[in-house]
């Protein structure tokens, strides 16, 4: 049975919603959960029922949003450093944590060690799509400053994750450009295709209306372009339905309209649309699994994320990811 350590302190919210997602994830899904943080905390919103279903390690420090990530290789009594820790020592298959990100990514990578080839690892997210599949965006804020070999691995484990992850059959990936043709791009992207372009899973340049339309099932970019996309995207979201919203309440007929709609098309738009139905994003390249969700991840986000790192855990996706490297070198 897989084994999950899950940070209960991280997030913008206390333990309160993680623990209730690791409980509505062990209602779907059976694993073994070990909750880090305080333990007296924890146990004041854990269900007795849940007790000796849950195994809880104390950890009595907390690194913040406003701490530096770099000082979580210090702080090793924190929630995070120990969460890592269980997945290093094998004590567990997967880390899950809603809290400072930067440090989960720093712990994540130099704790628990980059697959052989890695160079960096990268932070993947799944975005809306016409398309069969959601598409999956990578790198969306691990690598600010990528270099053409980076964007090179994350084309690779990209494939990996959709074919191994995700259950696509023959995935196509494209790198994010400014135009499809191969011309077209900056000094980076142009470098990156001839890297790619002899895989016969690469499409070639795609635009970011590519992303949203199921012309491709993964994006290849840079992290501060990727994060400035994730963020860009959030927010047009955000802004549709409260336009939408805004513009039924000063109709009558549209009210009547979107009454007899918002049973079936609104709920199924913002599902498709709602971060937290991801969860978390897995952090691709590193020799375990490490799932980061959003600071202010609810109770659902966290069983996302936890459902996410048992998928993951329960695939081949290192594997894949060392035997595609280990051909390409």
């Amino acid at each position: 049975m897989v084994t999950i350590a899950i940070d209960a302190m991280g997030g913008d919210h206390g333990p309160e919603p993680i623990i209730e997602g690791v409980v509505q994830a062990l209602e779907e899904m059976a694993f073994t959960p070990i909750l880090v943080g305080d333990r007296e905390k924890i146990l004041a919103f854990l269900p007795q029922y849940y007790h000796e279903k849950i195994e809880i390690v104390q950890a009595s420090d907390v690194i913040s949003m406003s701490d530096s990530s770099t000082d979580a290789l210090k702080r090793k009594d924190s929630s995070i450093y120990k969460a890592v820790e269980l997945v290093r020592e094998k004590h567990a298959d997967a880390v899950v944590s809603a809290g400072h990100s930067g440090a989960t990514m720093t712990l994540a990578t130099l704790r628990i060690g980059r697959l052989p080839h890695i160079s960096k690892p990268a932070l993947a997210t799944l975005m809306p799509s016409l398309g069969k599949n959601k598409t999956l965006v990578l790198d969306v804020g691990a690598v600010v400053e990528c270099k053409a070999q980076n964007l090179y691995e994350f084309a690779i484990m990209g494939e990996a994750y959709a074919k191994s992850v995700m259950k696509i059959p023959n995935p196509k990936v494209g790198l994010l450009a400014n135009g499809e043709e191969e011309s077209k791009g900056n000094d980076l992207t142009k470098e990156a295709f001839k890297l790619i372009k002899g895989f016969k899973w690469f499409v070639g340049n795609v635009e970011g209306r590519d992303i949203f339309n199921g012309h491709v099932d993964v994006v290849v970019c840079d992290g501060f372009t990727g994060n400035i996309l994730l963020k860009t995207s959030e927010g047009v979201a955000s802004t549709i339905f409260t336009m939408m919203k805004q513009y039924i309440r000063k109709s009558l007929p549209a009210k009547l309209g979107a009454m007899l709609m918002k049973r079936k098309v609104f709920a199924n738009i913002k599902k498709q649309v709602d971060p937290h139905e991801y969860g978390g994003a897995p952090l691709l390249g590193v020799n375990g699994c490490a799932i980061i969700g959003h600071g202010n991840s609810n109770a659902k986000a966290i069983k996302n994320a936890i459902l996410q790192a048992i998928n993951y855990s329960n695939s081949n996706v290192n594997s894949a990811i060392e035997s595609l490297m280990t051909q390409s070198h």
